[in-house]
């Protein structure tokens, strides 16, 4: 498969083209939901999770048998300013961790069903240091972008995107700035565990990036400031979208590449539910930004898309309810 775009322009012209949901699929499922064995929203959330998904995958009685989960990892170039706890070749670590199935990500896709896989970015060479120069050009920034879009199963019935960095709060930080506006202590956290010099050293540096920076929209704004595994999560969301296939996002790195499909585009994350709410302190900020609810709350800040990948068993549970209970005439039980 191959991207259907070739420049920021033309993947803007994408966000804008996407398509909706099934309405009749959505009005059957609210339907079918008012018929099954229970009393009206006894099951709060999972209902309206349900309805939701069955729009998208039009038809009214959905089932998810396909889960995807994918890594991307990326190298940043202002980890030279010293924003991160651990030295950039972790990331190279990691990707090998998780190719071996040693990470929480591969225990929780496999717990819950989801076929993995991890796509390394150009490990080799990093993004530009933002504080001196834009992280990426453009053609490097729309390879990253067409990564993410091939990436994606048509088949797949539901997307979960992670990511792996050293350095990525920094850039994801910079991003949620440019794109939903504040300050750079609005929108910087201690990410893998800084101490008080380190926030403040990490501060500065978001600082000087959105000062050098002034992007004109979102997608430059992820080409400046971002990262390249940023950048493959926006585009596996968005062709997830053009597939009609649900997503889960994750935490706060995850949820930044995803405000900039939501600022380029409004309504282009109507496909996607946040997973869980992120411990690193902004990511609450960024969900009331993008009107998204946590399904978890459980403090987690692993990133690798964990918090996500731990959502599809609600999401599986609010399917399973909603497309295997019995409806009152079915059960030969009086509604009322």
């Amino acid at each position: 498969m191959t991207a259907p775009f070739t420049d920021l322009s033309g993947f803007q012209d994408l966000l804008a083209e996407a398509p909706g949901p099934d309405t009749a699929a959505r009005a059957g499922a609210e339907a079918r939901n008012g018929q099954l064995t229970k009393p009206p929203g006894a099951l709060g959330r999972l209902e309206d999770l349900a309805i939701w998904y069955a729009g998208w995958r039009g038809t009214d009685r959905p089932e998810i048998n396909k889960p995807q989960v994918l890594v991307f990892a990326g190298n940043h170039g202002v980890c030279a300013q010293g924003v991160s706890a651990f030295p950039p070749e972790v990331t190279v670590q990691m990707v090998a961790n998780f190719e071996h199935g040693g990470a929480a990500i591969n225990q929780l896709s496999k717990a819950f069903g989801a076929e993995m896989a991890v796509h390394a970015i150009d490990l080799d060479t990093p993004t530009a240091d933002f504080t001196t120069a834009p992280a990426m050009s453009e053609a490097e920034v729309v390879s990253a972008l067409q990564t993410g879009w091939t990436a994606i199963d048509p088949d797949a019935d539901l997307l979960v995107t992670g990511e792996m960095g050293i350095g990525n709060t920094t850039a994801a930080a910079a991003v949620a700035a440019a794109c939903l506006g504040g300050t750079a202590a609005d929108w910087t956290g201690r990410g893998t565990g800084i101490d008080d010099a380190g926030l403040s050293r990490k501060t500065d540096v978001v600082a000087k990036g959105l000062a050098l920076h002034t992007p004109t929209d979102p997608l430059n704004a992820l080409r400046c400031l971002g990262g390249r595994e940023l950048a493959a999560m926006a585009g596996a969301i968005a062709a997830a979208r053009h597939h009609r296939i649900p997503v889960i996002l994750d935490g706060f790195i995850c949820s930044a590449a995803a405000s900039v499909l939501e600022t380029a585009q409004t309504g282009a994350l109507d496909h996607a539910v946040a997973g869980h709410l992120s411990a690193e302190g902004a990511h609450e900020r960024m969900l009331e930004a993008l009107g998204k609810e946590p399904l978890l709350r459980l403090g987690l800040r692993l990133g690798e898309g964990s918090g996500a990948a731990l959502a599809i068993g609600v999401l599986k549970g609010a399917i399973a309810c909603h497309s295997g209970m019995a409806t009152f005439a079915e059960a030969g039980v009086s509604d009322g």
